[in-house]
């Protein structure tokens, strides 16, 4: 725990002027970012005696050991720059709205040739429509589904467009008129292109105009005694009019609109979202956050509003948004929201009429939110927080286990040997610093050896971290570069270090500059579990002495008895079956397992489908391609002679001398064995008894 006052600025070190500031931790981690009118007041506030401070603020400004700041132009430039920030660091102290699911939107593929309407979720792509979110994606369906009778727009993927496209007949929905088709030429691309954009043009709330034109086509063919037409028309409009009636209109004025509503305590606070297009709710979304730090409503406005526009443009932005409380820097964040929809955009809270009604029953879905994620989450938070409690004890360590971190070796009868590191923080996953490994220093299977050479590659990376960023300077450790090369999940290289213009570490003497980003192997975690019993407890404990390491625990959870072992003990700690502590060793064994075994399969998978032509210089995918077709199998192929090689379009006679050369030095692949029947299953699909 670090005292503030280590790090504090000297007076008149901060500037009184708008800017951006973070917080970091001991590791360098940005762990807080903040937003100033003025940086010298905000600032101050936060090096006050710490009986004074909100208690998860003192929490903050005791786990920090380094403030820095950027100074901004305006205060809009001040919400860029720290939404920025928020998104790029993901700092923990932050106020960070956690979407329990990805919400379902309607989407039209405009930028395809025909365009599709389809359910996605995710990020958005360009030039696709969307319309939602959507509570459920079955509403979705339900809605298309009554749509699709008027406008039969293509719903099937590409793989049964192209399908159906070959075969010259089309699929259910075009024989029962709920498709058009275009898959077999019953209409042209641009008559496909006009019913997608009649269909966005409904689903955006001009309905009125498709309802009037069918009843006009249904009385007219009604005056023709064209009664079968006239029915068909008749069901169509009954159709629209059900498809309308599950967005009831809910504001006159065909308002756009998004209306936000907060239910809050003092540790949680939960955010709901009502979409309200042409008058009628399109969708509703929620968030719910932990309040880490001390905020009130208008900030937790703020807050949402920053997650729910950061990433939009245009019409996604609402022309009018609707709040509990405005914001403290309510002229900067609308300047903003109207800079992200390009042109004027109200916020403000409703005060009377159908507005303020709406939003009460917003606030109502909100607080039930809350109510019903505090019922489920209860029992998840005593449990992790048990869990941790109960390994810190039984492994007689000075406080809980924050950072877990599990290695677990995997291999194919001594090939294709691996390894793989998982990481939980507070007792959750956290995928994005999970890692694996190809064991390289010797060949062959030798679990011990390989959870010795893994633990020293990850460790020896966290003192070149330390090394490199000033935190730790010890002569003696060698660390080796060359022989440290790790796979990361992501495939990205490591990010170069450094910090923006204008940033400033104070308190702290000469600090390296850093940008705060996560980087690969930088943060110790407080124990290391491997999988497996004494000897690969006794590797791990080695390469961390080895290494100068003496204040991280290590302990192993053998899997035939579920005994926790620790280094240079002859006998386990067997904790209970029902110990929650036990529990989560092993949810973090297991899953260091099942990444190890996923990692060695796709390694085992790529090995087996290379093939001998793979080697050969200048032979692409074309060429052997053409190979296999024209021979139909590697055996064939290798059987062939230089001059029946040369037969195959594309092949001079010096690429067949490598094909053939390559192919003789190769030794032939064990024959496959059918085992329902014992067959032998020869390269050419032949067998034999």
């Amino acid at each position: 725990m670090a005292d503030p006052s280590s790090y504090r600025p000297k007076p008149g070190q901060i500037p009184d002027s708008p800017g951006v500031y973070k917080f970091r931790d001991e590791h360098r981690r940005v762990i807080y970012v903040g937003k100033a009118k003025s940086l010298r007041q905000r600032l101050a506030n936060y090096f006050q005696p710490l009986a004074s401070l909100h208690p998860r603020t003192a929490t903050m400004v005791t786990t920090a050991a380094s403030v820095e700041w950027t100074v901004v132009s305006t205060e809009v430039e001040a919400l860029q720059l720290e939404y920025s920030w928020i998104k790029e660091f993901d700092p923990r102290f932050n106020v960070k709205y956690r979407d329990d699911k990805s919400y379902p939107y309607l989407a039209v593929t405009l930028n395809e040739e025909f365009p599709r309407v389809q359910v996605m979720r995710g990020h958005k792509k360009k030039g696709v429509r969307y319309f939602g979110p959507y509570a459920h994606a079955w509403a979705i369906r339900e809605t298309v589904d009554l749509m699709l009778r008027v406008f039969p727009v293509r719903t099937c993927s590409a793989g049964v467009f192209r399908n159906a496209a070959s075969a010259g007949r089309p699929c259910l929905l075009g024989y029962i008129g709920k498709c058009s088709a275009p898959c077999v030429g019953r209409v042209s691309p641009d008559e496909h292109r006009e019913l997608a954009d009649e269909f966005c043009d409904f689903m955006a709330g001009r309905t009125g105009t498709y309802i009037r034109r069918l009843e006009k086509q249904m009385m007219a063919a009604a005056e023709e005694m064209e009664y079968e037409k006239a029915a068909r028309l008749r069901d169509d409009i009954e159709a629209l009019r059900r498809a309308m009636e599950k967005n009831a209109v809910v504001l006159a004025d065909a308002t756009d609109a998004d209306l936000i509503a907060l239910a809050e305590d003092e540790l949680e606070a939960a955010v709901q979202i009502f979409h309200v297009r042409g008058g009628r709710v399109r969708g509703q979304r929620g968030w719910v956050t932990d309040k880490v730090e001390a905020v009130s409503t208008a900030d937790l406005v703020e807050h949402a509003l920053q997650q729910l526009y950061g990433e939009e443009s245009g019409d996604a932005v609402p022309k009018e948004v609707l709040v509990p409380a405005v914001p403290e820097d309510a002229d900067a964040v609308t300047q903003w929201l109207s800079g992200r929809r390009g042109s004027q955009v109200s916020l403000r809270v409703p005060q009377r009429g159908d507005k303020k009604d709406l939003m009460e029953t917003v606030a109502r879905n909100a607080q039930h939110a809350l109510v019903l994620h505090k019922t489920k989450r209860a029992s998840d938070l005593t449990t992790r927080s048990r869990a941790l409690e109960e390994i810190a004890e039984a492994l007689d360590l000075d406080s809980a286990p924050l950072r877990i971190e599990c290695f677990d070796i995997s291999h194919l009868q001594g090939e294709d040997v691996v390894a793989s590191m998982v990481v939980f923080e507070d007792g959750l996953p956290r995928k994005s610093e999970y890692r694996r490994f190809q064991i390289k220093g010797f060949e062959g299977q030798d679990d011990v050896r390989s959870m010795h050479e893994v633990i020293s590659r990850r460790f020896k990376r966290y003192l070149a971290e330390k090394e490199r960023t000033g935190e730790w300077d010890q002569e003696g450790v060698a660390v080796d570069a060359a022989g440290d090369a790790m796979d990361a999940v992501n495939g990205s290289a490591p990010v170069p270090v450094g910090s923006g213009p204008g940033e400033l570490s104070v308190g702290s003497g000469e600090v390296p500059v850093d940008d705060g980003r996560p980087k690969r192997f930088a943060y110790p975690p407080q124990l290391v579990v491997v999988d497996g019993g004494q000897p690969q407890v006794a590797a791990a404990r080695r390469a961390l002495d080895e290494l100068g390491i003496d204040d991280i625990a290590v302990c192993g959870l053998a899997k035939r008895l579920e005994e926790v072992w620790l280094p240079g003990d002859d006998d386990p700690v067997v904790l209970p079956r029902s110990s929650e502590g036990l529990y989560l060793l092993q949810r973090v064994r297991d899953t260091a397992h099942d990444f190890a075994i996923r990692y060695q399969r796709s390694k085992r998978n790529k090995r087996i489908r290379t093939s001998p032509l793979d080697a050969i210089p200048g032979l692409g995918d074309t060429r052997k391609q053409a190979l296999i077709k024209h021979f139909g199998s590697v055996k064939r192929l290798r059987q062939a002679t230089i001059e029946q090689i040369c037969e195959v379009p594309g092949m001079g006679r010096k690429t067949a001398e490598a094909v053939a050369v390559a192919l003789a030095q190769a030794a032939p692949a064990a024959p496959a064995v059918n085992t329902a029947t014992g067959e032998i299953i020869e390269d050419d699909g032949g067998t034999t008894a």
